[in-house]
C-alpha cells in the first residue's frame, strides 16, 4: 500500500511540474537607460510595458535611470520594448520619443533630453 501511495504522490508531482507555466524558460533580461525624473515617470515608464505580451518584468530606477526588463525574445524584441517606452514620451538609449508626446508629459516629468542622433 505504501508503494502505491508513494507512486501516486510522485505521479501527481510529475504532472504538476509538466503543467507549470513557461515563465522564465525563454527569457532574457536587459538593462538600458531611460530618461526621466521622478516617481510619476517611473509609473508611466513601467506601465508602458505592464500589459505587453512577452514582457514579464519591468523596473526603472529613478536614481540611476536604468531600466531592467525581463522578456521572452521569441515573443517580443528588445527594440519593441524600447519603442513602447518611447511611445509614452520617454527617450531610451536608442529610441527617441516623438516631440509632441514628450511635450505632453507633466512638467516635472520633462527631463533634459539627450541630443538627437
Amino acid at each position: 500500500m505504501k508503494k502505491i501511495i508513494i507512486l501516486f504522490i510522485a505521479f501527481i508531482a510529475l504532472i504538476s511540474c509538466n503543467n507549470a507555466p513557461e515563465s522564465g524558460i525563454n527569457s532574457a533580461t536587459e538593462v538600458f537607460t531611460v530618461y526621466g525624473n521622478c516617481e510619476m515617470c517611473k509609473t508611466t515608464i513601467e506601465g508602458s510595458l505592464e500589459d505587453v505580451s512577452g514582457v514579464s518584468r519591468a523596473n526603472w530606477d529613478v536614481e540611476t535611470k536604468k531600466m531592467s526588463v525581463e522578456f521572452d525574445p521569441e515573443r517580443i524584441s528588445l527594440d519593441e520594448t524600447k519603442q513602447h517606452i518611447a511611445d509614452v514620451g520617454y527617450d531610451t538609449d536608442s529610441h527617441r520619443a516623438k516631440d509632441e508626446t514628450y511635450d505632453n508629459l507633466h512638467g516635472c516629468c520633462q527631463y533634459d533630453r539627450p541630443n538627437k542622433k
